[in-house]
């Protein structure tokens, strides 16, 4: 077996680089993969992270070859060093995510090629000067940030290299839409469609004021940035009054948001949540909504996690 060796991406990798990314997709959300298009577009720039990826300054991909099959690769960032970026992002260098084989008897030598790439990317992190290096899994996909518990190896890779988990832990959920909750009578209460920051928002009023609200995206499977994720939305806001706490209102519009989704023809609903918050995951459980993974989010080698930009 020849050794492996580290490289800049090629265009002529992207066919084998895509299935290396939909195999670490597929172990975290069910029925979900990316088209080439996606991945070769964000090597060049992330439109849906909207307010850092302007603060990129640099961008590289390299990739392992091993008998001209690509068996590992990593995508990184340089952010710039100026007052327009965010005070946690200025000069600082990110693995934004690294794929690879996990060993196995037919590819005993995968920690090798992992290893070797980590040493590439610490070697230009190196070069870049930057005054803090973190590590992430930040691939292309939905539900997909963080470092997923799903991929034991690349946490091996990590913290062989020094990286440490430095942030918060974030659990993603999935409920089939058929199994949430229907509308029930609400009596005195409306409930308002409109637009929202992360898609359609279903607000709910009553004695003048607003109870809480939830917003919905069912724009994740665009057909040029995903190849099979038909079906998919996720929660991106569900807010609560404070004052109305205990009453139910969580599970009220998430059935008016169901009820919404059904007519979509979505069948699935992805939810995100801090691992901290227990009695929101008590809500979600209670709705119809099942665990897939836990993320850890902020890897940092030395030193303390840069403030997330939340999701």
């Amino acid at each position: 077996m020849p050794a492996p060796t580290v490289r800049p991406f090629r265009r002529a990798d992207r066919d084998q680089l895509t299935d290396l990314i939909n195999a670490h997709v597929a172990a975290v959300v069910p029925g979900v993969s990316v088209s080439v298009n996606t991945v070769l577009s964000s090597l060049e720039r992330q439109p849906d992270e909207f307010i850092t990826d302007p603060w990129v300054r640099e961008r590289t991909t390299l990739v392992v070859e091993q008998r001209d099959h690509v068996v590992a690769a990593a995508h990184l960032l340089r952010y710039r060093d100026d007052s327009e970026v965010g005070e946690g992002y200025r000069d600082i260098g990110e693995i934004d995510w690294f794929v690879c084989h996990p060993p196995a008897s037919f590819r005993p030598d995968a920690d090798d090629a992992a290893d070797l790439l980590m040493s590439a990317c610490l070697a230009r992190l190196a070069r870049w000067g930057v005054r803090a290096r973190y590590a992430s899994g930040e691939i292309p996909a939905p539900a997909v940030y963080g470092l997923p518990r799903n991929w034991p190896h690349i946490r091996g890779v990590y913290e062989r290299a020094g990286f440490r988990h430095v942030g918060d832990t974030e659990v993603i959920l999935l409920a089939r839409v058929a199994d949430l909750p229907v509308p029930e009578p609400w009596p005195d209460v409306t409930v308002e469609r409109t637009l929202g920051e992360c898609g359609t928002r279903l607000t709910a009023h009553a004695d003048g004021g607003t109870l809480g609200f939830i917003e919905v995206d069912t724009a994740l499977a665009r057909p040029e940035r995903q190849a099979r994720a038909a079906g998919l939305a996720d929660i991106g806001n569900l807010h609560i009054d404070p004052a109305r706490y205990g009453l139910g209102l969580e599970r009220r519009l998430l059935a008016q948001a169901a009820d919404w989704l059904r007519l979509c023809g979505a069948d699935r609903l992805l939810a995100y949540e801090s691992a901290t918050d227990t009695a929101m995951l008590d809500h979600l459980f209670a709705a119809g909504f099942r665990e897939l993974t836990r993320t850890d989010r902020c890897w940092a080698l030395r030193g303390g996690c840069r403030r997330e930009v939340p999701r």
